[in-house]
């Protein structure tokens, strides 16, 4: 009887075991399933991302833009340098705007929509427009360019513009 006990007891472990084993294969797969989609991802968002790089090189090259590149992304040229001191996080301003997608598309315009104004660094608008101001004084005019990430991203903004645009605006600063 001890000896059928001690089987008994030796094969669930070896059940056991081979569960465990099986469960922990298992579990490698699915990693390796899950990196090897991480890698495809990857793959195609640096292509993406460099697509949409040289579309912007290209405009600006067409246009004849001399533009700033931050290390967000964000192009800017400014076109007229206002006069004060820059605009700063929790200043209130108002812009005159044009916004374009690289099409050369109009999307939006203060003449038709009405200024866009808002504290900066509270959002509500476009990141890209939120750093850009930022190097900026009342009175500035600007050209801009955002890359999709800077703006609407993967969704657009359900409106206008569609997922993952390019915009360009044109700024004035009205207000600060």
């Amino acid at each position: 009887m001890n000896f059928l006990k001690l089987l008994s007891v030796i094969a669930l472990i070896v059940v056991f075991a081979s569960c465990t084993e099986s469960s922990s294969d298992n579990k490698k797969s699915k990693e390796i399933d899950v990196n090897e989609r991480n890698k495809s991802l990857e793959k195609v968002n640096k292509y993406l991302v460099r697509t949409e790089n040289e579309d912007i090189e290209n405009y600006i090259r067409r246009h004849n833009w001399n533009m700033t590149e931050t290390g967000s992304g964000l192009r800017i040229e400014i076109t007229k340098e206002g006069n004060g001191s820059f605009i700063k996080k929790g200043d209130y301003i108002s812009l005159e705007y044009e916004t374009r997608l690289i099409t050369g598309d109009l999307v939006y315009s203060s003449k038709k929509d009405g200024v866009k104004s808002f504290i900066v660094g509270h959002g509500g608008v476009e990141s890209g427009i939120e750093e850009a101001v930022l190097l900026l004084k009342k009175g500035s005019e600007a050209n801009i360019i955002l890359p999709s990430h800077l703006a609407f991203g993967l969704l657009g903004d359900q409106k206008r513009i569609p997922s993952r645009s390019t915009l360009i605006y044109k700024i004035k600063v009205i207000n600060k």
